[in-house]
């Protein structure tokens, strides 16, 4: 293989070849960054003389996606990503690999230095290479950190919602309380769903290890990941009655990754290198994770959690209130973990003895967390992906039956708002359990403890409950806003609705609205009071009809970030196809608090996938001053478009829309003619070769 290491320069090879590439992009949101990189990287080919084909991953789906043939005959690849990218296909190839945003705006520098770039040499996703690719490396070690984060909540999901439901339909359908807990009898089939549904519990926690382990060191630390959130969730190998839990696997996740990383860069003899990855690399890693988590990390754990029942003993002549608060501080604080199940331990070994007191504050605190935050995901739908509203469904029927688990997913993927947001709502329940003397005569929590008739005042049990869930919705959901809202400006500008807009620039026929408050109302005086305007010319269609010569503004009256949006949503208000103007602001700011929209370029594209609006519909507007946005690169955004589609939306129409907007901006050309445009008219016609 003639490499381009091997080149004298320019575009070619040292044998007077065109130069072949090929390149992935990626951002962990799919969608304008990843298109806008490869638009950048193929022109830069362009300009260079090398041929270049680019595979997308966007939400979409992989696109453009690279053959056999396409890789074998390149010469180098480039991985221009914010998200782990697979990378077994490339071995033997020089891979470059950076971060989307140098895709964006350092294209032919990424195209020279593949010159340089190492040997993929394994499928390690640290590889050599695999993160020094970009400038600002600090920034480089916390994306990886959390892009495996990531990777191991995305895994571990499936098996808590099936392992969880599994359970919960089994106790309902077959279960029956004893003061041994719910039992199911054996051999029976329920017996078996329920031990189906245990197996996904048991898997779930080195699951999450060990794809945290591998997203940062590949295969060879999947086997050393999962072993060890084995041994951390299995107390009994360090004489803990409690594991370590989530929490436990999440540090040995991160302990794996980095260890192989280490070991990988230890330099072994040639015969050797090829047993590294699938033999000697596993067994050192996991044989040095597993006995330092039992010898070093273990034995404090078990000290800390034996004191801490001692300490908890010390306190059932205390006040209620405050041990129902501790203990349901306690039981919402890791769901099923250490802590979790000291405090529950500690209830159940009270029951024996006729205090039923005590276990039924841990039971009225042991649903709160799923039940609060699948409530959240109700309470607040757009705050929420996909996903993780489907998690919350599952999580709520998991909170009926007192399976805290439930709750794992939102508190190891949030865990500064959600774990917080879990404890005070689990305190509020502990606690009004405590000072209304609620019993609980088996070792289970939930709703269904007292629909079985296991609880002495469950009318205040599930008051209890209730309270710690609302508690909990509330808080996490505000927690999530008080993050989206940091920084963000407050502001009052004058909101121009435009209203059939001719040949030349729109009419504003109302301003001076207050920014947030309004506006719907503003849009529909403008609407009854403003004088028909003439039928506009015929214009040409734009992206299948969803921008109009009413949906165009030469020049917005807006000067911050908030206030361009809202009056964006007042424009296209104006089209009749916004139900709830206000709902429409909200969303997209929201969207702008889980990412800048500013591309760069002086581009912005906010957008949101909202019922608030009744048909897919897009707007173009233009700021001759320009308006801090958060650009990657920087600029002002000058140039913005705004999407708005049905939740219903067929498909991914907003992701389409945006994918389509994102390349073609990426033409300087092109960007020109609109910025020049002298007219709402002028403007349509560059932006026909949308269509």
């Amino acid at each position: 293989m003639t490499t381009p290491a091997d080149s004298p320069g320019g575009g070619t090879t040292s044998g007077g070849e065109r130069l072949k590439l090929v390149a992935v992009t990626a951002c962990p949101t799919g969608i304008a960054h990843t298109y806008m990189a490869a638009e950048k990287l193929q022109q830069a080919a362009a300009r260079l003389g090398v041929d270049m084909k680019v595979e997308t991953q966007g939400s979409i789906g992989a696109e453009n996606v690279l053959d056999d043939n396409d890789v074998r005959e390149a010469d180098g690849v480039i991985i221009a990503a914010d998200k782990e990218v697979d990378r077994e296909r490339f071995a033997g190839k020089r891979v470059l690999s950076t971060g989307v945003a140098d895709g964006i705006h350092r294209p032919e520098e990424l195209i020279e230095r593949i010159r340089s770039a190492p040997v993929q040499t394994g499928t390690g996703a640290g590889a050599a290479g695999g993160r020094g690719g970009g400038r600002g490396g600090g920034g480089k070690e916390r994306s990886l950190a959390y892009k495996a984060l990531m990777n191991g909540v995305s895994y571990m999901i499936p098996f808590v919602v099936v392992g969880g439901l599994l359970i919960a339909v089994s106790l309902a359908l077959g279960g029956h309380a004893t003061a041994e807990g719910y039992v199911i009898p054996e051999g029976t089939f329920w017996a078996h769903v329920n031990a189906i549904g245990g197996i996904g519990f048991q898997l779930m926690i080195p699951i999450l290890s060990g794809y945290i382990a591998y997203a940062i060191g590949d295969r060879p630390a999947l086997v050393p990941g999962m072993i060890g959130g084995f041994i951390a969730n299995t107390g009994a190998l360090y004489d803990s009655k409690a594991g370590a839990g989530f929490i436990g696997a999440i540090v040995t996740g991160f302990l794996a990754g980095y260890l192989v990383l280490w070991i990988k860069k230890v330099k072994v003899p040639k015969v050797v290198q090829p047993i590294m990855p699938i033999i000697v690399i596993p067994i050192v890693a996991t044989t040095a994770l597993g006995l330092f988590f039992i010898y070093v990390i273990g034995k404090p754990i078990s000290w800390v959690f034996e004191n801490l029942t001692s300490w908890l003993s010390g306190m059932t002549g205390s006040s209620a209130v405050l041990l129902g608060a501790i203990l349901g501080l306690m039981i919402a604080f890791d769901m099923g973990g250490p802590v979790n199940k000291t405090a529950f331990l500690f209830g159940t070994g009270l029951i024996a003895s006729g205090n039923h007191a005590v276990m039924g504050m841990c039971a009225a605190a042991i649903p709160v967390m799923p039940l609060g935050q699948g409530l959240a995901t109700l309470l607040r739908r757009k705050l929420y992906s996909d996903q993780e509203r489907e998690t919350g469904m599952a999580a709520l029927f998991m909170g009926m039956f007192g399976i805290s688990e439930g709750a794992i997913p939102f508190a190891a993927a949030r865990p500064a708002v959600v774990i917080p947001a879990n404890m005070l709502g689990g305190a509020v329940a502990g606690a009004i359990a405590g000072v209304a003397g609620v019993g609980d005569h088996v070792p289970h929590g939930g709703p269904v403890v007292a629909a079985l008739g296991a609880i002495s005042g469950w009318a205040w049990f599930l008051i209890a409950i209730a309270a710690g869930t609302v508690v909990t919705a509330l808080t996490t959901n505000a927690l999530i806003d008080l993050r989206a809202r940091r920084g963000a400006v407050a502001a009052v500008a004058p909101v121009a609705v435009t209203i059939g807009a001719g040949a030349g620039a729109p009419e504003p026929v109302l301003a001076g609205v207050a920014a947030g408050t309004g506006t719907a109302a503003a849009v529909a005086m403008a609407t009854t009071t403003a004088p028909a305007a003439p039928a506009p010319a015929p214009a040409p269609e734009v992206l299948s009809g969803y921008l109009t010569a009413g949906t165009v503004k030469t020049e917005l009256a807006s000067d911050t970030k908030e206030a361009a949006i809202r009056e964006m949503a007042g424009m296209l208000a104006a089209t009749g196809h916004v139900r709830d103007v206000d709902e429409l602001v909200r969303v997209a700011l929201a969207r702008e608090a889980q990412g800048t929209t500013g591309l760069g370029e002086s581009i912005a594209i906010p957008h949101a996938k909202t019922d608030a609006v009744s048909r897919p519909t897009v707007g173009f507007a233009r700021s001759g001053a320009g308006i801090e946005w958060g650009s990657l690169d920087g600029t002002k955004a000058r140039l913005l478009f705004m999407i708005a589609v049905p939740e219903a939306a067929a498909g991914d129409e907003h992701l389409r829309i945006l994918a389509l907007l994102s390349r073609k901006l990426m033409d300087e050309d092109f960007r020109e003619r609109l910025g020049s445009a002298r007219d709402t008219r002028a403007v349509l016609e560059v932006l026909r070769d949308l269509r």
